[in-house]
């Protein structure tokens, strides 16, 4: 049952709906329309720009399929929170990208006429194949989410021996939770190992930063390294998702991540080269999932105190300049593992005495400001605050407002916040 089509006010679906289908085309292929009706599934057409509303709805989604094939740059960012804040929910999403024209037979893994391509563990999948995906996806969510729980057994067919096995199977049960628990906490340290052992402070430059995972391990990652006598390379890295898998794919990022060339001849390279290396890297890997992530680097000159920066469906990088207000440092960049031929920007500024520049995850960002229709970003009044201070104290009470704002476990995303100053 298609309970909704695109249209210039979308309707949200007010019942629980299988599957979710966002694009910008304003239709879906046909072959998915027809799986969908053969599988008897409630689905709905929706534009990207109902994503906001989504988010308050997410209890009566199954699954998301993302039409990638018409995603503007521009909205990679929100793009990438709005699979943050399903995924945090429970909800599965898959990503399509393109229609994969190479003609063979169904139920294959390889190309077909009527196959797609996904990002996901295979170049491309049929239809047959997305269908496992989908079922899989609604199989885990209707269980967590407890829309269908039926006993195997009636409770009459219970014998008194059934008192003993369920005693003895929960007491496994924490047993197992306790070591998985374990584990998690040795992961988190071993993630830490990664991080800077110490920043780099100097005569001119002052470093601050916070690392706050949201569970024992984290889906963000920084670094701040130097380069050579004069270049400064800083980053963080935000994977798409929570919890181990993505804490693994940070690992990952870290290790493909590149900042110069050794051969000869040896050269620092530009943050738009290092975005676009990084990007094939994940897109070569086809990584399991829909495993992909954001980032801003950036790249600081000591000697000439200028920042080039370049970023991949992450939050801008904000400048405070004394005396000014908070501006944001916009360049455009796709998500990292989506599309093997993104092209990535860089903007170059001239830093002053007393300058700072702020980097931080999508976590902080209600704490930071918010995007109004008609005024913009919007600074949130306890970040205006706080940004007068030096850095270090800044970071230092922006991560008490953070923890502050953690009384509501729904709504905790892993936070890192990486800044400088110009001293």
């Amino acid at each position: 049952m298609e309970i909704s089509l695109l249209s210039s006010a979308a309707r949200i679906p007010k019942v629980f709906t299988d599957v979710i289908y966002l694009t910008n085309n304003g239709h879906m292929p046909w072959e998915i329309r027809k799986l969908f009706r053969q599988k008897s599934l409630s689905f709905a057409i929706l534009p990207f720009g109902a994503l906001v509303q989504l988010r308050d709805q997410s209890h009566l989604i199954g699954t998301v399929i993302i039409d990638a094939a018409d995603l503007d740059p521009a909205v990679d960012h929100e793009v990438a929170r709005t699979i943050d804040s399903l995924e945090m929910e429970n909800i599965g999403v898959i990503v399509l990208t393109h229609r994969v024209e190479t003609p063979i037979k169904s139920f294959s893994l390889t190309p077909t006429k009527t196959s797609f391509s996904m990002v996901g563990p295979v170049g491309s999948v049929s239809v047959e194949d997305l269908w496992v995906r989908i079922s899989v996806n609604l199989a885990y969510r209707k269980k967590s989410s407890g829309i269908v729980c039926k006993p195997l057994v009636p409770a009459s067919m219970m014998d008194k021996t059934g008192a003993n096995k369920l005693a003895e199977q929960l007491q496994m049960t924490a047993a197992l939770v306790e070591n998985l628990t374990e584990q998690m906490r040795l992961a988190g340290l071993v993630q830490r190992d990664f991080l800077p052992a110490q920043l780099p402070h100097s005569e001119r430059v002052r470093w601050a930063a916070a690392f706050q995972p949201a569970e024992w391990v984290s889906g963000d990652i920084f670094d701040i390294a130097q380069l050579d006598a004069q270049h400064l390379g800083f980053y963080i890295v935000d994977a798409v998702g929570h919890g181990m898998p993505a804490a693994l794919l940070t690992i990952f990022v870290k290790q493909a991540l590149a900042t110069r060339e050794t051969t000869s001849p040896y050269r620092i390279l530009t943050p738009a080269e290092v975005m676009r290396h990084l990007n094939a890297r994940m897109c070569g890997e086809r990584l399991s999932g829909y495993q992909f992530a954001t980032c801003c680097y950036c790249l600081l000159n000591t000697e000439t105190m200028t920042l080039t920066h370049a970023r991949a469906g992450h939050p801008y990088p904000i400048l405070l300049r004394p005396g000014r207000d908070p501006v944001r440092l916009e360049v455009r960049g796709s998500l990292l593992g989506v599309f093997e031929q993104a092209e990535y920007l860089e903007e170059t500024v001239a830093l002053e005495k007393g300058d700072k520049v702020i980097l931080y995850s999508d976590g902080a960002e209600p704490l930071i400001g918010r995007f109004d229709d008609q005024k913009g970003f919007v600074f949130t009044a306890e970040f205006l605050d706080l940004s007068a201070l030096p850095v270090v104290e800044m970071v230092d009470r922006f991560t008490e407002l953070t923890k502050a704002a953690k009384s509501n476990p729904s709504g905790v995303d892993d936070i890192t916040v990486v800044g400088l100053q110009v001293l």
